[in-house]
């Protein structure tokens, strides 16, 4: 399995910012233009994008749509969006819009039936997405904190052609304390799906040691390091799985 990072473009209110702990009032601006930061990412090598409509998973509709139609028009880069996306009708407008992959986190949790068969219809472009604290399923944008274990919902979701989960430890996101490198391979140990790391990401070690821990683990986010320059595209870009 090959290892993918993906430079994540987080909106709020049309502009690119990185939240801490996924707190909206803790955002940082780092581009007025999105459509200029996700040229800048493909020009560096990247060859993903991850998306997240900050006011949609709070809102439940798309708020960004704007700026998400602008990253697509300027970039050729698969674009996987997360974000609000919780009917049916939200998944094939975004697909047909020409989103890669649509990111699935409140739904997975609150209607899974309508995750599992949008992965059966559409293989390979229905993703998962957990977010945790201490463990367990945060959704609404991060406000609300279930009572799932992350590994209890990664299950659910086994042999219905999901096509990755983006797993992210919420304590941790925005922090560059270190990535969860053992909740991360606890789910890819619990599940068959392909894992993509979320949170924490603090330097290219990181990155190794995600790499090294289990095979399962397909990729990364790479978010506050990455604009911080504490990550430069050509030292990632060239890692091999050990």
């Amino acid at each position: 399995m090959s290892f993918t990072l993906y430079p994540a473009i987080d909106l709020k209110d049309g502009q690119c910012v990185r939240l801490l702990r996924g707190e909206m009032d803790q955002a940082t601006v780092f581009s007025d233009s999105p459509a200029d930061q996700a040229r800048a990412f493909r020009e560096a090598g990247f060859t993903h994008l991850h998306v997240v409509d900050l006011n949609g998973a709070f809102e439940g509709k798309a708020v960004n749509r704007d700026a998400v139609e602008a990253i697509l028009k300027a970039t050729d880069a698969p674009v996987q969006l997360g974000g609000g996306i919780r009917t049916r009708a939200q998944i094939d407008a975004w697909l047909e819009a020409g989103i890669s992959r649509v990111i699935l986190g409140t739904a997975a949790l609150r209607d899974p039936e309508l995750v599992k068969a949008a992965a059966r219809a559409l293989p390979g472009q229905v993703v998962v997405g957990i977010d945790a604290k201490d463990g367990m399923v945060a959704v609404e944008g991060w406000a609300e904190t279930s009572d799932m274990k992350a590994t209890e919902l990664a299950k659910a979701f086994e042999g219905c052609g999901v096509a990755a989960i983006v797993a992210t430890d919420i304590g941790r996101d925005g922090l560059k304390t270190g990535v969860n490198v053992p909740f991360t391979a606890d789910l890819a140990n619990t599940v068959s799906i392909p894992i993509i790391a979320s949170g924490g990401v603090a330097s290219v070690d990181d990155i190794r040691a995600l790499m090294a821990a289990d095979a399962s683990i397909a990729g990364s986010i790479l978010g506050r390091a990455l604009y911080d320059g504490d990550i430069v595209a050509g030292e990632v870009l060239g890692l091999s799985i050990p």
